[in-house]
């Protein structure tokens, strides 16, 4: 599993990473706070890499349109899936997800469906050995410093739009379902459909992250697409913490560092990480940034400011209190 999660040593190759994560992580996120445990978010991501990796190798498209693309498809799958699973919740949830994720993997591995491009070469999915000759930055020359511009900038756009959503009635709603589902349903919120919403959102951030990791490694793997990915994926909000999606990010910082820290010991980083959730599910439960940390940091915050911020620091505080 080392390959997916860090791909390359180098700084600017390892800040591409976070971002990837993020967007994986900030996707297992929302659907925590909607008050649901989701173990298939890899689904997303693996039908948005693919999705993404056809429209720009094999349909000639640019990176931005497939990559829409592919979010519109994560989106679908996401919204479609909490639709059928409208009826189950807690472990059964958690395990219908995993289950659609798996059906995925299966599907992507069986699928062969290849094209030739002006060359003659053959690009497209080809069942277990993969999709390969992903190469839309080497043919436009686009750096990895570029690239990773790009990756980073989308996952500004990202924390600027759930910074504005989350101060908005859909906003308060979702986190209103994640906390008491009955007395939210008790205040006429229509809990069903925000949930369809909410996992849809989520697909979207899943398949943009793999239209990007796609892009980035230049091969997919359907093996790569397995539950290990999703449990990352949630680890990643646990660890960072559930009351801010600045949560996520801190989470996705601490494994790529702690993938790095103990390069040399690859065959027990998923025993450390593994126990590392654990721990902080003790003591823990909300995470590094849970709400009262937060609350602290604000308070200090408020103390030490200007009596008039600039719009740049009251956006961060909207966003650490997102």
């Amino acid at each position: 599993m080392r390959d997916i999660f860090c791909t390359t040593t180098t700084l600017s190759g390892l800040a591409l990473d976070f971002v990837i994560f993020s967007l994986l992580a900030l996707s297992a996120w929302l659907v925590l706070r909607s008050g649901r445990i989701s173990l298939g978010q890899q689904a997303f991501f693996g039908l948005g890499a693919y999705t993404a990796a056809l429209a720009t190798a094999v349909g000639g498209w640019s990176l931005l349109p497939a990559l829409g693309l592919g979010m519109g498809v994560g989106a679908l799958a996401g919204g479609l899936l909490a639709a059928l699973t409208a009826r189950l919740s807690g472990l059964q949830f958690a395990v219908g997800t995993l289950a659609f994720a798996e059906l995925v993997r299966l599907g992507l591995s069986a699928w062969s469906w290849q094209r030739p491009n002006a060359q003659g070469q053959l690009r497209g999915p080809d069942g277990v050995n993969g999709f390969r000759e992903i190469r839309w930055m080497q043919e436009n020359q686009v750096s990895p410093e570029d690239y990773l511009i790009i990756a980073a900038t989308l996952l500004a756009l990202v924390l600027l739009f759930w910074a504005v959503v989350s101060r908005t009635r859909l906003g308060l709603a979702t986190r209103a379902i994640g906390f008491d589902e009955g007395l939210a349903a008790a205040s006429a919120i229509p809990v069903h459909r925000l949930r369809v919403t909410v996992s849809a959102a989520a697909g979207a951030l899943a398949a943009l992250s793999g239209g990007l990791f796609a892009h980035n490694l230049t091969f997919l793997d359907p093996a790569a697409f397995d539950p290990m990915l999703g449990i990352h994926a949630v680890g990643y909000a646990l660890i960072g913490g559930m009351a801010s999606v600045a949560g996520p990010l801190l989470g996705a910082a601490f494994d790529i560092g702690l993938l790095q820290a103990t390069a040399g010991l690859a065959s027990w980083r998923m025993v450390v990480f593994g126990g590392l959730v654990a721990l902080f599910l003790r003591w823990r439960p909300r995470g590094l940034l849970d709400e009262a940390l937060i609350d602290r940091l604000a308070g200090l915050w408020h103390a030490w400011r200007c009596p008039s911020p600039r719009p740049v620091f009251r956006f961060l505080t909207s966003l650490l209190k997102g």
